[in-house]
């Protein structure tokens, strides 16, 4: 599997409050997961970081096996979103410091010509396949409600004042809803997990650009939709995950 992340703590922000993870399961599923913390006093550092962590950690207990069902991935990817949530709200609970903190989860396990993908707030999830970019997942923020009941329209959405006030994160409440999801994968597609840093800043015509380019090299890539984020405003951090079987990327080359 080739894979890339980057985070950049943007041009306004004084702290990166995003956190991400891409690695492997010892019987070769590979996961990968982007947070985007929130919170006074650097608590949203801190949230993102412990849902990262513990989200990791829960997938390294739990898993062996070389191929799970997809039911199975759907439920170790459910359970470790949850224990998620768990860690952040029983942090924030006890610490009057944390008090208000949660963040964002976006996180996917891929394996066996199948990805999970499983979220709670707006870090989003995208698949690029053929040249075309689809969005997997769906904002859990006030603005796509109103934009989901015609309140707003598009263009009110993308500049509204409370864009950033979600309906769903971890770690405010103690139990919280969690979409999961799970998908055919073929080789040659590529995924993609991104903070909001990216998508506020970059349209998806211009995300689908770069990743669309005749090249294997996820990190040049990670870094140019880094590099239009801050070129746009930088107005927060931002964080890119990508991810893509190396048979799919080779064969991609070949055709050339």
């Amino acid at each position: 599997m080739l894979t890339a992340n980057r985070s950049n703590i943007g041009r306004v922000r004084h702290v990166n409050e995003d956190h991400a993870w891409v690695g492997q399961l010892s019987g070769g599923l590979t996961y990968a997961i982007v947070a985007d913390g929130m919170g006074g006093h650097q608590a949203g550092d801190v949230a993102s970081k412990l849902a990262v962590d513990s989200f990791c950690n829960m997938l390294e207990r739990q898993h062996e096996k070389a191929e799970v069902s997809q039911e199975e991935a759907k439920m170790l990817v459910r359970q470790a979103i949850a224990e998620a949530n768990e860690k952040v709200y029983g942090m924030a609970s006890r610490n009057e410091r944390y008090h208000s903190m949660g963040t964002t989860v976006v996180a996917a396990l891929l394996g066996g010509g199948s990805a999970v993908i499983g979220h709670v707030g707006d870090s989003r999830a995208y698949r690029i396949s053929k040249e075309k970019l689809s969005l997997l997942t769906e904002d859990h923020s006030l603005v796509n409600e109103l934009l989901k009941s015609g309140q707003l329209s598009y263009e009110e959405a993308a500049n509204h004042p409370r864009k950033n006030v979600l309906t769903r994160a971890i770690g405010t409440d103690a139990h919280v809803d969690i979409d999961v999801q799970s998908l055919s994968w073929d080789a040659e597609d590529m995924l993609l997990l991104c903070s909001d840093g990216l998508t506020n800043m970059v349209s998806e015509e211009q995300i689908l650009a770069v990743l669309a380019q005749e090249s294997d090299d996820l990190a040049a890539k990670a870094d140019q939709l880094i590099q239009q984020a801050l070129e746009a405003g930088g107005e927060d951090n931002v964080t890119v995950v990508l991810l893509q079987e190396a048979a799919g990327a080779k064969r991609k080359e070949e055709a050339v």
